[in-house]
């Protein structure tokens, strides 16, 4: 992935817009990331004016998108997702066809929604939007509940700060875990949430976790390599394995269980790319026991072999030796 078209048009979010500024057009060749070639499109180019008042002057229309790998559909105004611009649906549909990445953040969905892109696709918006979404476009089938989804090349993300997590998603499976993490830190967000916008539905935004949890959180993190049972877990923390359990997915989003599979396999990508030891090794590091349990959980949740991963992310002039 090289090139990235930003679409926006008059009513567009500052915030989600500014999502797809800083994940994919700034410069960070000083963290040994890579540049892409970043332009912001328009249907019309010129002034565009924002949600909130304030407008920007864009330079480019869609001609750019029209051969981008990425293209990044902006949210689009509650007034127009009855009539969605031709221009842009069509761009949508020229995209998917000739397999660039596609990526909308909240509710431009709705613009894939028109093309018929989603048509048949899981796929996710707003979760305040997602009953309209399923009124409008019923052969989608929308879920409200996470951050984001990818189907095929086609990413769609939930509301505001979900298109973080989706781009960086995509981030991950274009430059690896290792640069991606380099990306995340420069943002000051985590590099993998977990969890989903469930709950953020009709509830207040969780508290940080209490110091209890991020004690033993952080711990496990350090010690992967153990057998890590929530009753381990639990008497770690003081609590009982009920109660441990409750209160790890009310403030972390996922079960003690769901969220050590994923840190397992995050310690698992930065091992590929940053060393040359071997499979069952980085199996033991990781806590899966064995490199074929570690071959089938990465492949469950990648989608492709660690070997296969090692050898397109493999940050060779940096690696580990194997002791």
């Amino acid at each position: 992935m090289k090139t990235v078209a930003c679409v926006i048009q008059d009513g567009f979010a500052p915030f989600e817009f500014g999502v797809a500024c800083e994940a994919f057009g700034l410069d960070r060749s000083d963290d040994g990331v890579p540049n892409f070639d970043f332009r912001i499109v328009a249907p019309e180019p010129g002034v565009v004016r924002s949600k909130i008042g304030f407008s920007v002057n864009v330079e480019h229309d869609l001609t750019f998108a029209d051969e981008a790998d990425l293209v990044v559909f902006c949210p689009v105004p509650r007034s127009t997702w009855g009539r969605i611009d031709e221009r842009l649906t069509d761009l949508a549909r020229a995209a998917v066809d000739r397999g660039a990445w596609v990526m909308s953040v909240c509710s431009g969905s709705f613009i894939l929604a028109a093309a018929g892109v989603l048509d048949g696709r899981r796929a996710t918006t707003h979760w305040m939007y997602a009953h309209t979404m399923a009124e409008m476009y019923p052969r989608i089938d929308i879920d409200p509940d996470v951050l984001f989804v990818q189907d095929d090349r086609i990413i769609t993300s939930a509301g505001t700060a979900a298109g973080i997590d989706a781009c960086l998603h995509l981030l991950r499976q274009e430059l690896g875990a290792e640069i991606t993490n380099r990306i995340a830190r420069r943002m000051v967000v985590p590099p993998q949430r977990d969890g989903g916008q469930a709950q953020f539905i009709d509830r207040p935004i969780p508290v940080a976790p209490s110091d209890s949890l991020a004690a033993v959180a952080d711990w496990a993190v350090e010690n992967l390599r153990e057998e890590l049972s929530v009753d381990h877990l639990a008497g770690r923390a003081l609590m009982s394995p009920r109660t441990f359990a409750r209160r790890f997915k009310a403030e972390y989003g996922a079960t003690p269980a769901a969220w050590l599979a994923r840190q397992r396999i995050i310690h698992a990508q930065r091992l590929l790319e940053r060393t040359d030891l071997p499979l069952e090794h980085i199996a033991g590091e990781c806590g899966f026991g064995s490199a074929a349990v570690l071959r089938q959980n990465f492949a469950r949740v990648l989608g492709v072999t660690p070997t296969a991963y090692r050898a397109r992310f493999s940050c060779a002039d940096d690696a580990v030796p194997a002791a």
